[in-house]
């Protein structure tokens, strides 16, 4: 037994990350499902969202970069068609660099119209960026959503927001023309114009500096999706009530598309996780068990 525990302690590593290769992979390829549990944060959010009006404007402040797309990625995309679903004008803006950009290209993936572009009073409309298509709802930017881009100064933007838009965000990203000239953007010229703040985080400036400004200065609402690494940091804000609702992770990813409606990548990436990590437990346990059977032996062939 001491033998065939040896040979386990031996294993070369490469054989383990081919099976957590295949264990992330094969549900994928399969379209395996697991059924998925509301939690309450996830809940809270989404009927804050459920409250507002048709046609509220919303505030999407996208503070993440490629790197945390897995997790903050199908929050968007979730995020985005819910509020196309229910009429909402949008507005874009990010902390960071790469965040009005991720929201671009969440653009392109939710557009259903197969499309390229049409044209209209002289004028070339491309779906996915002027013009997105869900179901049988289409919104045109500019009057139904805008992206603003990235603003440089992580918590002082928002501090400025508090006072005026047009001072934080003179311009569009798209187009470069000043925010006034586009209809979407008619009464909103302070953040407290908002009716909410959907923040998509992966660290900072993030969840954190909009609880600290946006709520406590401004009293605007705001609701989350963070990495999983970050959420925890940010739960004390949500049981003080400074934060309605939470989408922690893949996890919660996958519990706001089945609320809304739209089961897509986080759902789907649900099930490899799980297998994944059953995998991994295995091999610690095992790896332990393996370990302290064969110590003895160890020291005495040191002896």
């Amino acid at each position: 037994m001491q033998n065939f525990m040896q040979k386990l302690l031996n294993i070369d590593r490469r054989i383990i990350f081919v099976v957590i290769f295949f264990a992330l992979s094969v549900p994928i390829f399969l379209k395996i499902s697991i059924p998925i549990v509301v939690t309450s944060e996830v809940q809270m959010l989404y009927d804050a969202l459920e409250k507002l009006p048709r046609g509220s404007k919303v505030l999407i402040a996208c503070d993440y970069d490629p790197g945390s797309e897995p997790e903050l990625q199908p929050m968007a995309e979730a995020g985005l068609k819910y509020m196309i679903k229910r009429d909402f004008k949008f507005i874009i803006i990010g902390l960071w660099p790469q965040g009005p950009i991720q929201a671009n290209k969440a653009f392109e993936d939710i557009n259903e119209s197969e499309d390229e572009f049409i044209v209209e009073n002289g004028d070339t409309l491309y779906f996915g960026a002027d013009l997105i298509v869900v179901g049988s709802d289409t919104v045109r930017y500019g009057i139904d959503f805008i992206n603003l881009g990235f603003q440089v100064g992580q918590e002082l933007v928002i501090q400025r927001m508090g006072a005026s838009i047009e001072a934080a965000f003179p311009t569009d990203r798209r187009f470069g023309r000043p925010y006034k000239e586009f209809s979407v953007m008619d009464g909103i010229n302070k953040l407290s114009d908002f009716a909410f703040i959907f923040n998509l985080s992966a660290g900072y400036p993030g969840t954190t500096e909009w609880v600290q400004f946006a709520v406590d200065r401004f009293h605007v609402p705001v609701g989350a999706g963070n990495t999983a690494v970050q959420a925890p940091l940010v739960y004390p804000y949500l049981d003080a009530g400074q934060l309605t609702g939470l989408l922690g992770g893949m996890k919660g990813g996958a519990e706001f598309e089945k609320l809304v409606g739209h089961k897509a990548r986080a759902t789907l990436s649900m099930a490899s996780q799980t297998v994944a990590h059953i995998f991994v437990m295995f091999f610690i346990i095992v790896g332990n068990l393996a370990f302290f059977m064969t110590r003895g032996k160890s020291k005495e062939g040191n002896v």
